[in-house]
Protein backbone atom coordinates (compact mmCIF):
# COMPACT_ATOMS: atom_id res chain seq x y z
CA UNK A 1 0.00 0.00 0.00
CA UNK A 2 1.35 3.41 -0.97
CA UNK A 3 2.22 5.97 1.68
CA UNK A 4 2.68 9.71 1.40
CA UNK A 5 5.77 11.04 -0.33
CA UNK A 6 8.52 12.27 2.03
CA UNK A 7 8.09 15.61 3.76
CA UNK A 8 9.17 18.63 1.71
CA UNK A 9 9.38 22.37 2.23
CA UNK A 10 8.09 25.02 -0.19
CA UNK A 11 10.64 26.49 -2.56
CA UNK A 12 8.53 29.66 -2.74
CA UNK A 13 5.86 31.32 -0.59
CA UNK A 14 3.66 34.24 -1.58
CA UNK A 15 1.23 36.68 -0.03
CA UNK A 16 -1.07 37.51 -2.92
CA UNK A 17 -3.50 40.45 -2.60
CA UNK A 18 -6.65 39.59 -4.50
CA UNK A 19 -9.70 41.84 -4.10
CA UNK A 20 -11.50 43.88 -1.46
CA UNK A 21 -8.94 43.44 1.29
CA UNK A 22 -8.25 39.72 1.01
CA UNK A 23 -4.65 38.47 0.90
CA UNK A 24 -4.06 34.80 0.05
CA UNK A 25 -1.32 32.57 1.40
CA UNK A 26 0.21 30.63 -1.49
CA UNK A 27 3.12 28.20 -1.72
CA UNK A 28 4.97 26.23 -4.40
CA UNK A 29 6.62 22.86 -3.77
CA UNK A 30 8.30 20.10 -5.71
CA UNK A 31 9.81 20.61 -9.16
CA UNK A 32 9.51 24.15 -10.58
CA UNK A 33 9.59 22.63 -14.07
CA UNK A 34 7.19 19.80 -13.26
CA UNK A 35 3.55 19.28 -14.17
CA UNK A 36 1.57 22.05 -12.45
CA UNK A 37 -1.12 20.89 -10.01
CA UNK A 38 -3.29 23.04 -7.77
CA UNK A 39 -4.49 21.57 -4.47
CA UNK A 40 -7.97 22.66 -3.34
CA UNK A 41 -8.64 22.10 0.35
CA UNK A 42 -12.01 21.29 1.87
CA UNK A 43 -14.35 22.89 4.35
CA UNK A 44 -15.18 25.42 3.22
CA UNK A 45 -13.01 27.03 5.84
CA UNK A 46 -10.15 24.64 6.64
CA UNK A 47 -6.84 25.28 4.86
CA UNK A 48 -3.74 23.50 3.63
CA UNK A 49 -1.12 21.73 5.73
CA UNK A 50 2.30 20.17 5.19
CA UNK A 51 0.87 16.72 4.40
CA UNK A 52 -1.11 18.06 1.46
CA UNK A 53 2.18 18.55 -0.39
CA UNK A 54 2.87 14.85 -0.10
CA UNK A 55 0.15 13.46 -2.40
CA UNK A 56 2.32 14.25 -5.42
CA UNK A 57 5.68 13.01 -6.65
CA UNK A 58 7.88 16.07 -5.92
CA UNK A 59 10.21 15.19 -8.80
CA UNK A 60 7.35 15.18 -11.30
CA UNK A 61 4.94 17.88 -10.06
CA UNK A 62 5.02 21.62 -9.50
CA UNK A 63 2.70 21.63 -6.48
CA UNK A 64 0.59 24.73 -5.83
CA UNK A 65 -1.21 25.05 -2.49
CA UNK A 66 -3.20 28.02 -1.21
CA UNK A 67 -5.51 28.84 1.66
CA UNK A 68 -8.88 30.04 0.36
CA UNK A 69 -10.35 33.37 1.43
CA UNK A 70 -10.77 33.62 5.18
CA UNK A 71 -8.92 30.35 5.77
CA UNK A 72 -5.87 29.50 7.90
CA UNK A 73 -2.98 31.77 6.83
CA UNK A 74 -4.96 33.93 4.40
CA UNK A 75 -6.14 37.28 5.71
CA UNK A 76 -8.50 38.32 7.17
CA UNK A 77 -8.81 34.92 8.83
CA UNK A 78 -12.47 33.99 9.28
CA UNK A 79 -13.54 36.87 7.04
CA UNK A 80 -16.81 36.25 5.23
CA UNK A 81 -17.26 39.65 3.60
CA UNK A 82 -16.58 39.49 -0.14
CA UNK A 83 -16.17 35.75 0.23
CA UNK A 84 -18.26 33.76 -2.26
CA UNK A 85 -17.72 30.84 -4.61
CA UNK A 86 -17.35 33.27 -7.51
CA UNK A 87 -14.56 35.05 -5.61
CA UNK A 88 -12.73 31.76 -5.03
CA UNK A 89 -12.88 30.84 -8.72
CA UNK A 90 -11.54 34.26 -9.67
CA UNK A 91 -8.79 33.83 -7.08
CA UNK A 92 -7.71 30.58 -8.75
CA UNK A 93 -7.33 32.43 -12.04
CA UNK A 94 -5.35 35.20 -10.33
CA UNK A 95 -3.03 32.58 -8.85
CA UNK A 96 -2.58 30.82 -12.19
CA UNK A 97 -1.71 34.07 -13.96
CA UNK A 98 0.51 35.26 -11.10
CA UNK A 99 2.58 32.07 -11.37
CA UNK A 100 2.69 32.14 -15.17
CA UNK A 101 0.95 28.77 -15.54
CA UNK A 102 -0.91 28.11 -18.79
CA UNK A 103 -2.78 24.94 -17.74
CA UNK A 104 -2.75 22.80 -14.63
CA UNK A 105 -4.12 19.65 -13.04
CA UNK A 106 -6.85 20.32 -10.47
CA UNK A 107 -6.86 18.16 -7.31
CA UNK A 108 -9.68 18.65 -4.81
CA UNK A 109 -11.44 16.78 -2.04
CA UNK A 110 -14.86 17.34 -0.48
CA UNK A 111 -15.57 21.08 -0.86
CA UNK A 112 -12.34 21.19 -2.87
CA UNK A 113 -13.97 18.85 -5.41
CA UNK A 114 -16.92 21.24 -5.66
CA UNK A 115 -14.59 24.13 -6.37
CA UNK A 116 -12.57 22.06 -8.82
CA UNK A 117 -15.64 21.05 -10.81
CA UNK A 118 -16.96 24.61 -10.92
CA UNK A 119 -13.56 25.82 -12.07
CA UNK A 120 -13.42 23.19 -14.81
CA UNK A 121 -16.86 24.29 -16.01
CA UNK A 122 -15.93 27.97 -16.01
CA UNK A 123 -12.35 27.70 -17.29
CA UNK A 124 -12.21 24.40 -19.23
CA UNK A 125 -9.23 25.39 -21.39
CA UNK A 126 -7.11 25.80 -18.25
CA UNK A 127 -7.61 22.24 -16.99
CA UNK A 128 -5.22 19.42 -17.88
CA UNK A 129 -6.87 16.81 -15.65
CA UNK A 130 -8.96 16.33 -12.52
CA UNK A 131 -8.43 14.21 -9.42
CA UNK A 132 -11.51 14.44 -7.20
CA UNK A 133 -11.98 12.86 -3.76
CA UNK A 134 -15.23 12.50 -1.81
CA UNK A 135 -17.23 14.52 -4.30
CA UNK A 136 -19.60 17.14 -2.87
CA UNK A 137 -22.01 18.51 -5.48
CA UNK A 138 -23.38 21.19 -3.12
CA UNK A 139 -26.98 20.38 -3.97
CA UNK A 140 -29.74 20.96 -1.46
CA UNK A 141 -30.07 17.20 -1.01
CA UNK A 142 -26.36 17.02 -0.10
CA UNK A 143 -26.71 19.70 2.56
CA UNK A 144 -29.97 18.17 3.76
CA UNK A 145 -28.24 14.79 4.15
CA UNK A 146 -25.69 16.37 6.47
CA UNK A 147 -28.09 18.62 8.36
CA UNK A 148 -31.08 16.54 9.30
CA UNK A 149 -32.05 14.45 6.30
CA UNK A 150 -29.87 11.36 6.39
CA UNK A 151 -26.77 11.02 8.54
CA UNK A 152 -28.75 12.02 11.65
CA UNK A 153 -30.43 8.59 11.42
CA UNK A 154 -27.04 6.88 11.57
CA UNK A 155 -25.63 9.01 14.39
CA UNK A 156 -28.81 9.92 16.31
CA UNK A 157 -27.07 10.40 19.67
CA UNK A 158 -24.62 12.96 18.29
CA UNK A 159 -27.38 14.61 16.26
CA UNK A 160 -29.49 15.00 19.38
CA UNK A 161 -26.64 16.79 21.14
CA UNK A 162 -26.25 19.03 18.08
CA UNK A 163 -29.87 20.16 17.96
CA UNK A 164 -30.81 20.16 21.66
CA UNK A 165 -29.33 23.63 22.17
CA UNK A 166 -31.61 25.02 19.44
CA UNK A 167 -35.30 25.74 20.24
CA UNK A 168 -37.56 23.07 18.74
CA UNK A 169 -39.44 25.62 16.61
CA UNK A 170 -36.18 26.27 14.69
CA UNK A 171 -35.35 22.63 13.99
CA UNK A 172 -36.82 22.79 10.48
CA UNK A 173 -33.88 24.95 9.40
CA UNK A 174 -30.99 23.99 11.65
CA UNK A 175 -28.43 25.64 9.35
CA UNK A 176 -30.13 29.03 9.63
CA UNK A 177 -30.44 28.63 13.39
CA UNK A 178 -26.75 27.91 13.80
CA UNK A 179 -25.74 30.59 11.31
CA UNK A 180 -27.59 33.24 13.30
CA UNK A 181 -25.88 32.23 16.55
CA UNK A 182 -22.39 31.67 15.15
CA UNK A 183 -22.51 35.22 13.82
CA UNK A 184 -23.86 36.61 17.08
CA UNK A 185 -22.24 39.82 18.34
CA UNK A 186 -21.96 38.10 21.73
CA UNK A 187 -18.65 36.22 21.62
CA UNK A 188 -19.74 33.64 24.22
CA UNK A 189 -22.76 32.75 22.10
CA UNK A 190 -20.79 32.51 18.87
CA UNK A 191 -18.13 30.31 20.49
CA UNK A 192 -20.69 28.02 22.10
CA UNK A 193 -22.45 27.28 18.82
CA UNK A 194 -19.21 27.09 16.84
CA UNK A 195 -17.96 24.38 19.21
CA UNK A 196 -21.22 22.46 18.87
CA UNK A 197 -21.10 22.70 15.06
CA UNK A 198 -17.48 21.55 15.07
CA UNK A 199 -18.25 18.60 17.36
CA UNK A 200 -21.07 17.39 15.09
CA UNK A 201 -18.99 17.65 11.91
CA UNK A 202 -16.07 15.87 13.59
CA UNK A 203 -18.26 12.94 14.62
CA UNK A 204 -19.64 12.61 11.09
CA UNK A 205 -16.25 12.86 9.40
CA UNK A 206 -14.50 10.41 11.72
CA UNK A 207 -17.30 7.96 12.53
CA UNK A 208 -15.56 5.01 10.82
CA UNK A 209 -12.18 5.43 12.52
CA UNK A 210 -11.26 2.86 15.19
CA UNK A 211 -9.99 5.38 17.78
CA UNK A 212 -12.44 7.28 19.99
CA UNK A 213 -13.20 10.76 18.73
CA UNK A 214 -12.21 13.74 20.82
CA UNK A 215 -14.16 16.56 19.17
CA UNK A 216 -12.20 19.81 18.86
CA UNK A 217 -15.10 21.56 20.55
CA UNK A 218 -13.94 20.18 23.90
CA UNK A 219 -10.64 22.05 23.83
CA UNK A 220 -10.24 25.01 26.18
CA UNK A 221 -7.25 26.47 24.35
CA UNK A 222 -7.90 30.08 23.33
CA UNK A 223 -6.04 29.53 20.07
CA UNK A 224 -8.02 26.39 19.26
CA UNK A 225 -11.35 28.04 20.07
CA UNK A 226 -10.41 30.97 17.83
CA UNK A 227 -9.52 28.57 15.01
CA UNK A 228 -12.79 26.68 15.46
CA UNK A 229 -14.78 29.90 15.31
CA UNK A 230 -12.96 31.14 12.20
CA UNK A 231 -13.44 27.88 10.35
CA UNK A 232 -17.05 27.45 11.45
CA UNK A 233 -17.91 30.98 10.35
CA UNK A 234 -16.77 30.14 6.82
CA UNK A 235 -18.59 26.79 6.82
CA UNK A 236 -21.84 28.27 8.08
CA UNK A 237 -21.56 31.25 5.72
CA UNK A 238 -21.32 29.00 2.67
CA UNK A 239 -23.91 26.46 3.84
CA UNK A 240 -26.45 29.17 4.74
CA UNK A 241 -26.02 30.71 1.27
CA UNK A 242 -26.30 27.33 -0.49
CA UNK A 243 -22.66 27.64 -1.56
CA UNK A 244 -23.55 30.59 -3.79
CA UNK A 245 -24.60 28.37 -6.70
CA UNK A 246 -27.88 27.13 -8.16
CA UNK A 247 -29.23 23.82 -6.99
CA UNK A 248 -27.72 21.02 -9.12
CA UNK A 249 -25.64 23.58 -11.05
CA UNK A 250 -22.63 21.30 -11.39
CA UNK A 251 -24.49 18.41 -13.02
CA UNK A 252 -26.53 20.75 -15.21
CA UNK A 253 -23.31 22.25 -16.62
CA UNK A 254 -21.27 19.04 -16.69
CA UNK A 255 -20.98 19.11 -20.49
CA UNK A 256 -18.66 22.12 -20.11
CA UNK A 257 -16.00 19.99 -18.40
CA UNK A 258 -13.24 19.25 -20.92
CA UNK A 259 -12.39 15.80 -22.22
CA UNK A 260 -9.34 15.40 -20.02
CA UNK A 261 -8.26 12.57 -17.70
CA UNK A 262 -10.61 12.53 -14.69
CA UNK A 263 -10.29 10.27 -11.67
CA UNK A 264 -13.05 10.26 -9.05
CA UNK A 265 -12.21 8.59 -5.74
CA UNK A 266 -14.76 7.95 -2.99
CA UNK A 267 -14.67 6.01 0.25
CA UNK A 268 -17.45 3.45 0.63
CA UNK A 269 -17.77 4.43 4.31
CA UNK A 270 -17.99 8.17 3.69
CA UNK A 271 -20.91 9.64 5.67
CA UNK A 272 -19.99 13.28 5.08
CA UNK A 273 -20.42 13.15 1.32
CA UNK A 274 -22.63 10.29 0.17
CA UNK A 275 -21.21 8.01 -2.53
CA UNK A 276 -24.24 8.79 -4.71
CA UNK A 277 -22.66 12.14 -5.61
CA UNK A 278 -19.53 10.59 -7.11
CA UNK A 279 -21.65 7.93 -8.79
CA UNK A 280 -23.92 10.55 -10.39
CA UNK A 281 -20.93 12.57 -11.55
CA UNK A 282 -19.29 9.49 -13.05
CA UNK A 283 -22.50 8.62 -14.91
CA UNK A 284 -22.57 12.16 -16.32
CA UNK A 285 -18.88 11.92 -17.34
CA UNK A 286 -18.55 8.55 -19.10
CA UNK A 287 -14.85 9.09 -19.82
CA UNK A 288 -14.07 9.49 -16.11
CA UNK A 289 -12.70 6.74 -13.88
CA UNK A 290 -14.52 6.03 -10.60
CA UNK A 291 -12.58 4.36 -7.80
CA UNK A 292 -14.64 3.21 -4.81
CA UNK A 293 -12.36 2.55 -1.84
CA UNK A 294 -13.99 -0.17 0.32
CA UNK A 295 -12.10 0.51 3.56
CA UNK A 296 -12.09 4.32 3.54
CA UNK A 297 -14.38 7.04 4.82
CA UNK A 298 -14.16 10.74 4.10
CA UNK A 299 -10.68 11.75 5.23
CA UNK A 300 -7.83 11.96 2.74
CA UNK A 301 -5.33 10.73 5.33
CA UNK A 302 -6.90 7.30 5.86
CA UNK A 303 -4.40 4.64 4.67
CA UNK A 304 -6.61 3.15 1.94
CA UNK A 305 -7.50 6.63 0.67
CA UNK A 306 -3.84 7.70 0.62
CA UNK A 307 -3.06 4.63 -1.48
CA UNK A 308 -5.83 5.42 -3.96
CA UNK A 309 -4.93 9.11 -4.23
CA UNK A 310 -1.23 8.46 -4.84
CA UNK A 311 -2.08 5.86 -7.46
CA UNK A 312 -4.21 8.52 -9.18
CA UNK A 313 -1.59 11.27 -9.09
CA UNK A 314 1.19 8.92 -10.23
CA UNK A 315 -1.01 7.77 -13.10
CA UNK A 316 -2.07 11.31 -14.01
CA UNK A 317 1.48 12.56 -14.50
CA UNK A 318 2.19 9.63 -16.83
CA UNK A 319 -1.01 10.05 -18.84
CA UNK A 320 -0.60 13.77 -19.40
CA UNK A 321 3.08 13.58 -20.33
Amino acid sequence: MRTLYPEIEPYAQHRLPVSRGHVLYLEECGNPRGLPVVFLHGGPGSGCNENHRRYFNPKKYRIILFDQRGCHRSKPTGGTENNTTRDLLLDMERIRKHLGIERWVVFGGSWGSTLGLLYAEKYPVRVLGLVLRGVFLARRIDLHWFAGGGVDRILPDHWERFIEIIPRKEHKNIIAAYHQRIFSKDIKTSRKYARAWSAWTTHVVTWNLPSPVNPPGKSKSKENIRNILNQTRIEAHYAFNHYFIRDNQILENVSRIPQVPITIIHGRRDLTCALEASWSLHQALPHSELVIVPDAGHLSGEPAMVDALLLATDKMVKVIK
